[in-house]
């Protein structure tokens, strides 16, 4: 494809104001884009009341079928995660599939494999049906795609590992530092990432090493809920709360901190966790989704166990103690996901689009 003749894509996903991972991910994409791709990103779901939901969802579904109905689709790409997403994209995969359309699921759900074994049988058997009914399901680890492969019967060639992709900032900040450490996380305030584990972590630590360090907790969610916890804890001098902040803010958190944390018990692989190695900070992460295919302990991280506070506390000991391991596990951090780049992700899809178009018209060629 060239300028003059770009690739078609109907992106379907959530608004790109929504807080959380997809939207961040769907922005990074957008920005990036190249010249040869034109996308029409339709928006099929918005924070709101259950009505505004709907509403959005109708108009969503309007939109594509007239997109369909006048042949300006090469190929329709669809943000997935788990619960309500499925059951929206599963509409609109169907519609595709009617229209002859080649469909790529990009899968993002962290939680797709409890919300999959809770479905009844009947509803499994169906969700495999359509789930086979794509040219391409792109997953973020090695471990999503067996699941997906071993779950809902797709072809190990229809099941592609694409990581999560990263902006890598051209300059970084001197972080050798004599005073307070900086630690910091990133994402929804609640139990599946680990966020009142952390701040119970804090609270074991010994008091000379908490008053060398001062903790922000920036993410939506159960705020209130870690507020009284830091309350309880008596913590107030060591941890802030200033709920969801925008990229400009986070960059700048990113620029003043010293370690990044995220204790979760459930991930796919965290955007939040990249963008802090990018930014050559050492990361304390637990081996859950793609990040033991990311961080590997003692080389460019520490890994700990979900649900263990003293454990997180322990390794955070270490790294507000030892300046020189933080300092290393940072730089070691940041070449690791130099691979993971915007712009090499984009040279991968180019790549699959290529593969889909030309094996679409091999097949209408045979028929």
């Amino acid at each position: 494809m060239s300028e003059t003749n770009p690739f078609k894509i109907t992106m379907l996903g959530p608004s790109l104001l929504q807080q959380g991972g997809i939207s961040g991910y769907e922005k990074l994409f957008l920005e990036y884009a190249p010249a040869e791709v034109k996308i029409c990103h339709i928006i099929t779901h918005e924070e709101g009341n259950v009505a505004k939901k709907i509403m959005v969802f109708l108009k969503a579904i309007w939109k594509f079928i007239w997109i369909l109905l006048r042949q300006e689709v090469d190929i329709v790409q669809l943000q997935i995660s788990q619960r309500g997403s499925i059951l929206r994209q599963a509409i609109m995969m169907l519609l595709a599939w009617v229209f002859h359309k080649p469909i790529i699921i990009h899968a993002h759900g962290s939680q797709f494999h409890l919300f999959y074994a809770g479905l009844p049988k009947s509803m499994q058997r169906l969700l495999g049906w359509i789930f086979r009914k794509c040219q391409r399901l792109i997953v973020l680890s090695e471990s999503w795609k067996s699941f997906y492969i071993e779950n809902l019967g797709l072809k190990p060639e229809q099941v592609v590992v694409f990581y999560n992709p990263v902006k890598i900032p051209a300059e970084l900040p001197q972080r050798s530092v004599s005073g307070k450490v900086n630690l910091l996380f990133l994402g929804r305030i609640g139990q599946r990432k680990g966020a009142f584990d952390l701040i119970k972590a804090i609270s074991f630590l010994p008091i000379q090493h908490r008053t060398r360090a001062s903790l922000i907790m920036a993410g939506d969610g159960d705020v209130e809920q870690a507020r009284n916890l830091v309350t309880t804890l008596n913590l107030e001098d060591y941890i802030k709360l200033p709920g969801w902040i925008g990229s400009n803010e986070r960059d700048i958190l990113l620029a003043q901190a010293d370690v990044f944390l995220l204790p979760s018990y459930n991930e796919g692989l965290p955007l939040a966790m990249l963008e802090a190695m990018a930014w050559e900070l050492p990361v304390i992460v637990t081996p859950v989704g793609g990040i033991p295919e990311i961080v590997t302990h003692l080389e460019n991280g520490l890994i700990v166990n979900p649900g263990n506070p003293e454990q997180l506390s322990n390794s955070l000991k270490s790294l507000i103690e030892n300046e020189n391991l933080r300092l290393s596990l940072g730089v070691k951090a940041r070449k690791s996901v130099f691979t993971l780049d915007i712009k090499n992700h984009w040279i991968s899809f180019l790549d699959l689009y290529h593969s889909i178009l030309n094996s679409n018209v091999e097949l209408s060629l045979k028929s």
